[in-house]
């Protein structure tokens, strides 16, 4: 009897002391669930993991918005894009799968993401978030190519059918015509007049001033894109608190910059050390500044959940290197489009005031792939078995705990079979043929001069300069198997 009473008395002190302690921790004491926060996901473009300050101490382009955004955050140093071009990692990143799983070259015409896809915007939209996007879509509008003037006709398929309440964009590249912006799903212009190509002397010829030959709304001005963008993204911040309803926001800023052309307006020209794309990296991080400065304005600073990367690597040569003695690729191999580091090891910084540390630095292996199962762990959300199959959730890893992320495949330069893949696992990294298979030389080389294909060990050897391949058969054996499992997947 002794016994029980003592027992009695340990469970009626229990639920005394511990429980309401554990509904305050769950309530923060207020008797209700804490809001999910709002989530603002920036995504530049072509920028490389040796142009920010916080990268790289070496960098000659000043970036102190996006270098006190990492002050602020966690910095990831392994972090990769689902693609080493741009539509591939946009694919990634906003449904969770491999971009080869699918047509990714069909973007022209075609909207990439199928019509019953998640995405992350459909992932949060169901949780009751406004879920907006402004910026550069490149997956590709259902257009009806035999009309004569399709773009006067809606543009199914594009960020309004995909999970977005509300679009402001372009449909690609500010070098990729036909050039005009897109509101919901509607051409505000229509593309009517043309514009001729244009090159810069003194650089490659898809460096620089460069876009190309092609139609163009008559209103629309290449260098007032960037601007643009930011003034509609600061837009969607302002106006979200008139909302009655009170819904968390997601926004999903897809800046077309430093990406060509290489426009920076007069006050950012001869900013940085790197020549006309140091200086529009320099603009680019002004308008990364202003929108963080506007959720601070609107007091959202303390509930939002900031990411920033960028969808791949530079378009930045040696011949780059040594004339400014600025390297986009931060000592990585390789530049935008390749199997090689440079071309998809990214940049990736996340700030969220009280969940994480400020300061924090983490060497763990992510990919855009993984956002979408973060999102879901963030809100609480179970993803249903056909959504997001390629995607590991890091929050563990922003909580300050480590994880251990299984293999990951990454396409070169585009998301076809006959291009070059690489499987990462751990320390190893292995790729599917010779050479860059992207824009750096050489794309490709022959098997009979030498191994089938190339294998790093990325602890000892970031810069990729042994090739291990004929001295480890065993891990490349593993890894070509794990390889063809996760394709046939």
């Amino acid at each position: 009897m002794k016994g029980l009473l003592s027992l009695t008395y340990r469970c009626e002190l229990f639920l005394v002391i511990f429980l309401p302690l554990f509904f305050y921790g769950c309530n923060n004491g207020t008797g209700e669930k804490q809001p999910d926060p709002n989530i603002v996901l920036i995504l530049v473009d072509d920028m490389g993991y040796g142009d920010l300050g916080s990268y790289n101490p070496n960098s000659k382009i000043p970036t102190p918005n996006i270098d006190h955004l990492a002050d602020e955050g966690m910095r990831f140093t392994d972090a990769h894009s689902a693609g080493a071009l741009c539509h591939p990692a946009r694919y990634g990143l906003l449904t969770g799968r491999y971009p080869f799983r699918t047509d990714v070259n069909s973007w022209p015409h075609q909207s990439v993401i199928e019509e019953e896809r998640m995405t992350i915007a459909s992932l949060l939209k169901q949780q009751g978030y406004h879920t907006a996007m402004v910026g550069k879509w490149h997956l590709g509008f259902d257009e009806d190519t035999s009309a004569t003037n399709r773009y006067d006709q809606l543009l199914p398929g594009g960020p309004l059918d995909r999970g977005f309440d509300q679009f402001f964009g372009i449909r690609a590249s500010t070098d990729i015509p036909p050039y005009f912006y897109i509101q919901g799903n509607k051409a505000i212009e229509s593309p009517t007049s043309h514009i001729q190509a244009n090159n810069t002397p003194g650089w490659s010829p898809i460096q620089g001033k460069f876009w190309r030959e092609g139609d163009i709304a008559p209103g629309l001005k290449l260098k007032d894109v960037l601007p643009r963008f930011t003034d509609e993204a600061i837009k969607v911040i302002n106006t979200h608190l008139e909302d009655t309803q009170n819904p968390p926001l997601m926004l999903y800023l897809a800046l077309p910059a430093p990406h060509t052309p290489w426009l920076p307006t007069e006050k950012y020209e001869d900013q940085s050390g790197a020549g006309l794309y140091g200086d529009f990296t320099v603009m680019v991080d002004a308008m990364v500044g202003k929108v963080l400065e506007a959720l601070d304005e609107n007091h959202m600073r303390d509930n939002t959940l900031v990411m920033l990367t960028s969808d791949n690597g530079p378009v930045w040569y040696e011949e780059n290197v040594e004339k400014f003695g600025h390297d986009s690729a931060g000592g990585l191999r390789g530049m935008k489009g390749d199997a090689w580091e440079a071309g998809h090891r990214m940049p990736f910084i996340v700030r969220w005031p009280g969940k994480v540390k400020a300061g924090a630095v983490s060497d763990e292996l992510i990919n855009f792939t993984d956002v979408m199962s973060t999102l879901a762990d963030i809100v609480n959300v179970k993803l249903p078995e056909n959504a997001g199959e390629d995607s590991y959730s890091f929050l563990p890893v922003l909580e300050g705990d480590q994880h251990e992320r299984p293999p990951m495949v990454i396409p070169s330069l585009a998301a076809r079979d006959s291009d070059l893949k690489t499987i990462r696992s751990g320390k190893w990294k292995l790729i599917t043929g010779r050479g860059s298979g992207g824009f750096s030389d050489p794309r490709s080389l022959p098997p009979e001069t030498g191994p089938a294909g190339q294998l790093y060990n990325l602890n000892q050897d970031p810069g990729e300069t042994v090739n291990r391949y004929g001295n480890h058969p065993d891990v490349v054996d593993s890894l070509t198997r794990k390889l063809q499992q996760i394709q046939a997947e």
